[in-house]
């Protein structure tokens, strides 16, 4: 299977790309792997490898570049080359820690949409207090959403769940301000019911206090709603490990515990990094399209490898286009 890695994109490429392709490659066996960039800048990072080939550009989409423009105007970016490839068929999937609005235009615009998908969604997978973690869409790809588009960010993301998680008849959750039936707003009100007569496995209003308590393996929302409370989790996870370093150092026996507490320390940080889990995967192509956190480093970038490889192997866009095939036809 052929993945194609925009090597320019985020905070530290094309270093933490190189290497995380690297390590990725030289684990999957049954990968080849395309990096997309600079070539006398990746072969600082990057040793021959007989499965990893670079195709050189200078191009580069900024995090400040308005997307739309961006995409249709730098023809030779990286992000853009690395659409290019799956949409021509020499990669099956591709991945970019850049501008994450020009990846969705690129998604759209080059890679394009599932027939019978209105909207694709971005989809990360969070981290749970019992390490299950659970899939959470849409964080951010489109701030306004219709009762149809939730369903169908809830198919999508129980083929994910079960196909790439391994999570037998998962389970969904709808966000909302309360568990009752008839809690919310009316986008909330009658997304409820297309949800519960849908045949997935629904399990009703979830709230956001307990999401990282494992209230569903899929939880859908609009992605405006999303993207607040991915960004909300993010911070107070930050907020939280901060103020537990600085309350472990102020004095000599803080520090003392802290030298006994770090082992368990690092691995609740570990436990609750999302990136462990790979990328955000944008839901409703034609081909994975995974989105890497902005600051990720190799270890992040090998870990949206392992999952974009687990996708392919899944065929989860091709099971998302029979599912929405399928439902066409039974209406």
């Amino acid at each position: 299977m052929k993945i194609a890695i925009d090597a320019m994109g985020g905070d530290n490429a094309p270093q933490a790309l190189c290497e995380g392709a690297l390590k990725a490659a030289n684990t999957f066996s049954d990968i080849e792997i395309t990096l997309i960039g600079d070539e006398a800048e990746i072969s600082k990072y990057l040793s021959g490898h007989d499965r990893i080939k670079v195709i050189h550009t200078t191009e580069v989409i900024e995090s400040e570049d308005e997307p739309v423009r961006a995409v249709r105007r730098k023809k030779n970016a990286s992000m853009v080359l690395m659409a290019n490839e799956v949409k021509e068929g020499r990669a099956d999937a591709c991945i970019s820690a850049g501008n994450t609005g020009a990846l969705m235009t690129a998604g759209l615009f080059i890679v394009g949409r599932i027939d019978g998908i209105d909207r694709p969604a971005l989809a990360p997978t969070l981290p749970t207090m019992d390490g299950k973690g659970f899939l959470f869409l849409d964080a951010g790809a489109n701030v306004d959403a219709k009762p149809e588009h939730l369903l169908q960010y809830a198919i999508m993301g129980s083929v994910y769940a079960e196909k790439v998680r391994g999570v037998k008849n998962p389970s969904v959750g709808l966000l909302n301000v309360g568990t009752e039936d008839k809690k919310g707003n009316e986008l909330t009100k009658q997304a409820f019911i297309k949800l519960k007569d849908s045949g997935l496995h629904f399990k009703g209003n979830v709230e956001a206090r307990d999401l990282l308590e494992g209230a569903a393996d899929v939880v859908v929302t609009d992605g405006f709603t999303g993207n607040v409370t991915l960004k909300t989790i993010e911070g107070t996870a930050l907020s939280v490990f901060t103020m537990l370093k600085s309350a472990l150092t102020s004095n000599l026996p803080s520090k003392l515990a802290a030298a006994v507490l770090k082992p368990k320390l690092k691995g609740i940080r570990s436990q609750m990094d999302y990136s462990e889990y790979g990328g955000a995967a944008l839901f409703g192509l034609n081909a994975p399209v995974v989105k890497a956190h902005g600051s990720s480093d190799a270890n992040a970038v090998y870990n949206a490898v392992r999952q974009t490889r687990d996708m392919i192997s899944n065929d989860v866009s091709g099971t998302i286009r029979a599912a929405m095939a399928g439902r066409q036809n039974s209406e």
